[in-house]
Protein backbone atom coordinates (compact mmCIF):
# COMPACT_ATOMS: atom_id res chain seq x y z
CA UNK A 1 0.00 0.00 0.00
CA UNK A 2 2.69 2.60 0.77
CA UNK A 3 3.69 2.89 -2.97
CA UNK A 4 0.13 2.88 -4.03
CA UNK A 5 -2.19 5.71 -4.06
CA UNK A 6 -4.37 5.23 -0.78
CA UNK A 7 -8.01 6.08 -1.91
CA UNK A 8 -10.79 6.50 0.72
CA UNK A 9 -13.90 5.43 -0.59
CA UNK A 10 -17.24 6.10 1.65
CA UNK A 11 -20.47 4.40 -0.13
CA UNK A 12 -23.48 2.96 1.72
CA UNK A 13 -24.51 0.99 -1.64
CA UNK A 14 -23.06 -2.64 -0.96
CA UNK A 15 -23.09 -2.83 -4.80
CA UNK A 16 -22.10 0.76 -6.21
CA UNK A 17 -18.82 0.02 -3.01
CA UNK A 18 -17.37 -3.15 -3.75
CA UNK A 19 -17.82 -2.92 -7.56
CA UNK A 20 -16.13 0.53 -7.23
CA UNK A 21 -13.36 -0.69 -5.09
CA UNK A 22 -12.60 -3.40 -7.05
CA UNK A 23 -12.56 -1.24 -10.83
CA UNK A 24 -9.80 0.96 -8.44
CA UNK A 25 -7.99 -1.55 -7.28
CA UNK A 26 -7.56 -3.20 -11.01
CA UNK A 27 -6.57 0.47 -11.57
CA UNK A 28 -3.83 0.65 -8.91
CA UNK A 29 -5.50 1.93 -6.43
CA UNK A 30 -5.20 0.83 -2.73
CA UNK A 31 -8.77 1.51 -1.49
CA UNK A 32 -10.32 1.68 1.95
CA UNK A 33 -14.23 1.16 1.47
CA UNK A 34 -16.78 2.01 4.43
CA UNK A 35 -20.82 2.11 4.35
CA UNK A 36 -21.15 5.14 6.70
CA UNK A 37 -19.99 8.48 7.51
CA UNK A 38 -18.77 8.03 10.80
CA UNK A 39 -16.91 5.01 9.94
CA UNK A 40 -15.30 6.95 7.26
CA UNK A 41 -14.18 9.59 9.65
CA UNK A 42 -12.09 7.00 11.69
CA UNK A 43 -10.81 4.96 8.72
CA UNK A 44 -9.57 8.91 7.00
CA UNK A 45 -8.05 9.85 10.61
CA UNK A 46 -6.37 6.56 11.25
CA UNK A 47 -5.36 5.89 7.33
CA UNK A 48 -4.51 9.30 6.07
CA UNK A 49 -5.75 8.38 2.53
CA UNK A 50 -4.14 10.59 -0.25
CA UNK A 51 -7.79 11.27 -1.66
CA UNK A 52 -11.64 10.64 -0.58
CA UNK A 53 -14.66 9.79 -2.25
CA UNK A 54 -17.11 10.43 -0.53
CA UNK A 55 -21.20 10.52 -1.17
CA UNK A 56 -23.32 12.64 -0.41
CA UNK A 57 -25.99 10.81 0.78
CA UNK A 58 -24.35 8.14 3.48
CA UNK A 59 -26.16 7.15 6.79
CA UNK A 60 -24.49 8.51 9.99
CA UNK A 61 -22.78 11.19 8.56
CA UNK A 62 -23.85 12.50 5.51
CA UNK A 63 -21.12 13.09 3.10
CA UNK A 64 -20.83 17.31 3.25
CA UNK A 65 -20.75 16.75 6.82
CA UNK A 66 -18.19 14.40 6.64
CA UNK A 67 -16.11 16.53 4.27
CA UNK A 68 -16.22 19.70 6.29
CA UNK A 69 -14.92 17.14 9.13
CA UNK A 70 -11.74 16.13 6.95
CA UNK A 71 -11.21 19.74 5.29
CA UNK A 72 -11.38 21.08 8.99
CA UNK A 73 -8.14 19.11 9.28
CA UNK A 74 -6.47 18.47 6.31
CA UNK A 75 -6.61 19.98 2.96
CA UNK A 76 -6.35 15.85 1.31
CA UNK A 77 -8.32 16.40 -2.12
CA UNK A 78 -12.01 15.44 -1.99
CA UNK A 79 -14.47 13.98 -4.85
CA UNK A 80 -17.82 14.17 -4.37
CA UNK A 81 -20.28 11.76 -5.31
CA UNK A 82 -24.10 12.43 -5.82
CA UNK A 83 -26.76 10.49 -7.27
CA UNK A 84 -28.28 13.80 -8.54
CA UNK A 85 -26.50 16.50 -10.94
CA UNK A 86 -28.97 19.50 -9.43
CA UNK A 87 -27.25 22.60 -8.04
CA UNK A 88 -27.85 22.17 -3.93
CA UNK A 89 -25.99 18.85 -4.30
CA UNK A 90 -22.97 20.08 -6.37
CA UNK A 91 -23.03 23.64 -4.84
CA UNK A 92 -23.54 21.86 -0.58
CA UNK A 93 -20.44 19.36 -1.28
CA UNK A 94 -17.73 22.28 -3.17
CA UNK A 95 -19.05 24.57 -0.20
CA UNK A 96 -18.14 22.25 2.12
CA UNK A 97 -14.30 21.99 0.28
CA UNK A 98 -14.51 19.38 -2.20
CA UNK A 99 -12.47 20.07 -5.10
CA UNK A 100 -14.55 18.02 -7.65
CA UNK A 101 -17.74 16.02 -8.33
CA UNK A 102 -18.91 13.51 -9.89
CA UNK A 103 -22.47 12.62 -10.63
CA UNK A 104 -23.24 8.87 -10.38
CA UNK A 105 -24.35 6.65 -12.44
CA UNK A 106 -20.37 6.71 -13.27
CA UNK A 107 -18.24 4.95 -16.03
CA UNK A 108 -15.34 3.86 -14.46
CA UNK A 109 -13.31 5.54 -16.39
CA UNK A 110 -14.28 8.47 -16.19
CA UNK A 111 -13.96 8.26 -12.24
CA UNK A 112 -10.41 6.96 -12.79
CA UNK A 113 -9.90 10.12 -14.68
CA UNK A 114 -11.05 12.49 -12.76
CA UNK A 115 -9.09 11.29 -10.09
CA UNK A 116 -5.78 11.09 -11.76
CA UNK A 117 -6.49 14.90 -12.63
CA UNK A 118 -7.34 15.88 -8.78
CA UNK A 119 -4.09 13.90 -8.08
CA UNK A 120 -2.20 15.53 -10.60
CA UNK A 121 -3.41 18.94 -9.56
CA UNK A 122 -2.11 18.18 -5.69
CA UNK A 123 1.52 17.13 -7.15
CA UNK A 124 0.98 13.34 -6.12
CA UNK A 125 2.57 10.21 -8.18
CA UNK A 126 1.95 7.14 -6.14
CA UNK A 127 1.12 6.56 -2.36
CA UNK A 128 1.94 8.63 0.46
CA UNK A 129 0.77 11.42 2.83
CA UNK A 130 1.39 14.47 0.05
CA UNK A 131 -2.30 15.78 0.61
CA UNK A 132 -0.88 18.83 2.18
CA UNK A 133 1.14 20.09 -0.36
CA UNK A 134 0.04 22.21 -3.68
CA UNK A 135 2.02 22.39 -6.63
CA UNK A 136 4.25 25.30 -6.78
CA UNK A 137 4.47 27.82 -9.58
CA UNK A 138 7.59 29.04 -11.59
CA UNK A 139 7.21 32.01 -10.87
CA UNK A 140 9.40 32.96 -8.15
CA UNK A 141 9.16 36.18 -5.15
CA UNK A 142 6.55 37.35 -3.87
CA UNK A 143 3.47 38.78 -5.09
CA UNK A 144 1.56 41.88 -3.95
CA UNK A 145 -1.87 42.89 -5.06
CA UNK A 146 -2.59 45.86 -2.13
CA UNK A 147 -2.80 44.54 1.49
CA UNK A 148 -2.43 40.59 -0.10
CA UNK A 149 0.92 39.24 -0.75
CA UNK A 150 1.67 35.71 -2.60
CA UNK A 151 4.60 34.12 -1.94
CA UNK A 152 4.66 32.04 -4.64
CA UNK A 153 7.96 29.94 -3.48
CA UNK A 154 6.87 29.24 -0.26
CA UNK A 155 3.16 28.61 -1.04
CA UNK A 156 1.80 30.90 1.53
CA UNK A 157 -0.76 34.19 1.18
CA UNK A 158 -1.34 36.84 3.29
CA UNK A 159 -3.79 39.38 3.46
CA UNK A 160 -3.16 42.56 6.18
CA UNK A 161 -0.17 40.74 7.58
CA UNK A 162 -2.34 37.73 8.52
CA UNK A 163 -1.76 34.46 6.94
CA UNK A 164 -4.68 33.17 4.69
CA UNK A 165 -5.31 29.44 4.23
CA UNK A 166 -5.47 28.01 1.61
CA UNK A 167 -6.99 24.49 0.25
CA UNK A 168 -4.65 23.50 -3.09
CA UNK A 169 -7.59 23.94 -5.23
CA UNK A 170 -7.96 27.65 -4.14
CA UNK A 171 -3.87 28.17 -4.28
CA UNK A 172 -3.73 26.88 -7.82
CA UNK A 173 -6.76 29.11 -8.52
CA UNK A 174 -5.36 32.33 -6.78
CA UNK A 175 -1.95 31.62 -8.89
CA UNK A 176 -3.48 31.29 -11.98
CA UNK A 177 -5.25 34.59 -11.44
CA UNK A 178 -1.87 36.45 -9.92
CA UNK A 179 0.06 35.20 -13.37
CA UNK A 180 -1.85 37.55 -15.32
CA UNK A 181 -3.55 40.30 -12.94
CA UNK A 182 -6.11 42.73 -14.98
CA UNK A 183 -6.50 39.95 -16.96
CA UNK A 184 -10.16 38.08 -17.59
CA UNK A 185 -9.80 34.32 -17.50
CA UNK A 186 -12.75 32.73 -18.79
CA UNK A 187 -14.66 30.03 -16.85
CA UNK A 188 -13.29 27.14 -19.47
CA UNK A 189 -10.12 28.34 -19.12
CA UNK A 190 -9.63 28.14 -15.50
CA UNK A 191 -11.16 24.30 -15.59
CA UNK A 192 -8.46 23.45 -18.25
CA UNK A 193 -6.12 25.49 -16.23
CA UNK A 194 -6.58 24.92 -12.47
CA UNK A 195 -9.06 21.35 -12.60
CA UNK A 196 -6.73 19.73 -15.35
CA UNK A 197 -9.72 19.58 -17.28
CA UNK A 198 -9.27 18.48 -20.79
CA UNK A 199 -12.59 17.65 -21.01
CA UNK A 200 -15.93 20.09 -21.21
CA UNK A 201 -16.59 20.63 -17.03
CA UNK A 202 -19.41 22.04 -14.85
CA UNK A 203 -18.61 25.66 -14.05
CA UNK A 204 -20.09 25.55 -11.17
CA UNK A 205 -17.19 24.17 -9.60
CA UNK A 206 -14.98 27.15 -10.58
CA UNK A 207 -17.74 29.69 -9.75
CA UNK A 208 -18.34 28.38 -6.09
CA UNK A 209 -14.27 27.99 -5.88
CA UNK A 210 -14.03 31.84 -6.81
CA UNK A 211 -16.85 32.39 -4.13
CA UNK A 212 -14.89 30.77 -1.28
CA UNK A 213 -11.41 32.26 -2.90
CA UNK A 214 -13.46 35.98 -2.07
CA UNK A 215 -14.08 35.36 1.18
CA UNK A 216 -10.88 35.10 2.21
CA UNK A 217 -8.34 37.19 0.31
CA UNK A 218 -10.91 39.56 0.04
CA UNK A 219 -14.85 39.96 -1.68
CA UNK A 220 -13.53 42.73 -4.03
CA UNK A 221 -9.99 41.35 -5.29
CA UNK A 222 -11.35 39.22 -7.76
CA UNK A 223 -14.03 41.17 -9.95
CA UNK A 224 -16.39 39.24 -12.22
CA UNK A 225 -16.59 40.19 -15.67
CA UNK A 226 -20.31 39.30 -16.77
CA UNK A 227 -20.32 36.91 -19.97
CA UNK A 228 -16.96 36.48 -19.92
CA UNK A 229 -14.96 35.05 -16.78
CA UNK A 230 -12.94 36.48 -13.34
CA UNK A 231 -10.32 38.92 -13.18
CA UNK A 232 -8.12 39.76 -10.55
CA UNK A 233 -7.60 43.50 -9.15
CA UNK A 234 -4.01 44.49 -10.51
Amino acid sequence: MADQTHVLFVEDDDVIREATQLALERDGFAVTAMPDGLSGLEAFRTDRPDIALLDVMVPGLDGVSLCRRIRDESTVPVIMLSARADSIDVVLGLEAGADDYVTKPFDGAVLVARIRAVLRRFGHASGGDRGERAAAADTGGVLTFGELEIDTEGMEVRRAGEPVALTPTEMRLLLEFSSAPGTVLSRDKLLERVWDYGWGGDTRVVDVHVQRLRTKIGQDRIETVRGFGYKLKA
